[in-house]
């Protein structure tokens, strides 16, 4: 009678093992800490950046122009302000020209003799702004309603304006469900190619001690691979839901509500299942190659070498199903739903803009047929270049060679 475990009972042993193992060491505190700093950074960063924002002066525009264009200018800002502040420069009269008067806009703002942005100068009939360029232009059209109106002189009164402010239209919708498969797809792709590594390193340092040939010695080396897939993967959505419960306790101690998030087209409930469906499947794609790179790898220099090809050709897919979004219902998202290495971020994608289920149940059956193909693949590639180069495959080679000598 066969002693040997079944493939899924080995894999489950090995998924244990190396589960318990990775939970309960000192590095996985530190692999929990991992995030803090770039988030840390980026919040620094990101209240730095607005500081710098807030403590940049608003640019203003200076007149030089006769006594009264300037103050009809003047008068005309002061009007507006109630109604078009935000949208209006604002006004420094640098020069009140006299009749016949002028002055040089250009030699000005280039000996730095004023600190305004830029000047405005002839007359309300023919104004003429002198600065850079994409200010300039920014405030051609600002400059001439001023103008118009202070050379008409007469007020208007404009109408106090009645906010009727809805939850949502079909247009805000759109936008706001794009903006959801975006996201959803960027944190999936960070979150897989961060975790994904950790396959990779595991697998290269069993090999060097050896452990990894006891294993195959005892269990099929489908069992070997699927049980550790299947072990980081646990571990990478153990630290993912510490992350995502310390985020959460974060944000909503922060006073952020989730009704102001837009709402996905399955809804959020669905779309977080599916998104932890998705990173699974994107996790164990990418994992099974990094299995086939471990086993042709015995250091990791050469890891680092034939790693980085698959990293380029995984950030290209991210992009290629980033286009795809773009693109819904086009042959470009087709495909970028049957490649199996995009389809997990494609989907997810789609799952935030459109409300169909079955596409999502039959893309979830494709991805897991090619994760047992991959998995099987990099195993036959593992008994063929690892576990044939013992000292046993030399000897068996050179008494072949010994007996055809004469």
């Amino acid at each position: 009678m066969n002693g040997r475990l079944s493939v899924l009972a080995a894999a489950w042993v090995v998924a244990r093992r190396d589960f318990t193992a990775i939970l309960f060491s000192r590095s996985f505190f530190f692999f929990l800490l991992g995030p803090l700093f770039p988030v840390l950074i980026a919040v620094l960063a990101g209240s730095l950046g607005s500081r710098v924002d807030a403590s940049q002066e608003r640019p203003v525009l200076g007149i030089a122009m006769s006594v009264a264009d300037a103050d009809a200018l003047e008068r005309t800002r002061a009007g507006l302000a109630p109604v078009l502040d935000e949208e209006l420069p604002e006004l420094l009269v640098i020069r009140r020209l006299a009749k016949g008067g002028s002055y040089d806009p250009g030699e000005a703002l280039a000996l730095r003799k004023v600190r305004t942005a830029a000047i405005l100068s002839g007359s309300l009939e023919k104004p003429v702004l002198t600065g850079p360029g994409g200010l300039i232009e920014a405030w051609r059209g600002p400059v001439s309603m001023l103008a118009a109106q202070a050379r008409s002189g007469a007020e208007i009164a404009y109408p106090a304006v009645a906010l009727k402010p809805v939850a949502r239209s079909s247009a805000t919708e759109r936008k706001g469900r794009f903006a959801t498969a975006q996201g959803a797809q960027t944190l999936l792709f960070l979150l897989t190619m961060m975790l994904a590594g950790m396959v990779l390193s595991n697998l290269v340092e069993e090999k060097g001690n050896k452990i990894i040939e006891v294993l195959a010695a005892a269990v099929p080396m489908d069992a070997v691979f699927l049980g550790k897939l299947f072990a980081m993967l646990g571990i990478s959505l153990v630290g993912i839901a510490t992350w995502a419960a310390t985020l959460g306790l974060l944000w909503l101690g922060g006073g952020i509500s989730p009704e102001r998030l837009p709402d996905p087209a399955v809804g959020w409930p669905l779309l977080i299942a599916l998104g932890v469906v998705y990173f699974a499947m994107a996790y164990l794609l990418l994992g099974s190659v990094f299995l086939a790179i471990g086993s042709m790898a015995t250091t990791v220099r050469e890891v680092q070498t034939l790693s980085m090809p698959v990293t380029m050709a995984q950030l290209m897919v991210f992009f290629f199903a980033s286009f795809a979004m773009t693109q819904p219902g086009s042959a470009v998202e087709i495909a970028a739903v049957l490649v199996p290495f995009s389809s997990p971020f494609a989907m997810l994608a789609r799952a935030a803009q459109e409300p169909a289920l079955l596409p999502h149940v039959l893309a979830i059956g494709w991805q897991m047929l090619w994760v047992a193909l991959l998995v099987r693949g990099g195993a036959r590639l593992f008994r063929s270049r690892v576990m044939k180069s013992g000292p046993a495959g030399k000897t068996r080679r050179r008494s072949r060679w010994s007996l055809r000598r004469p």
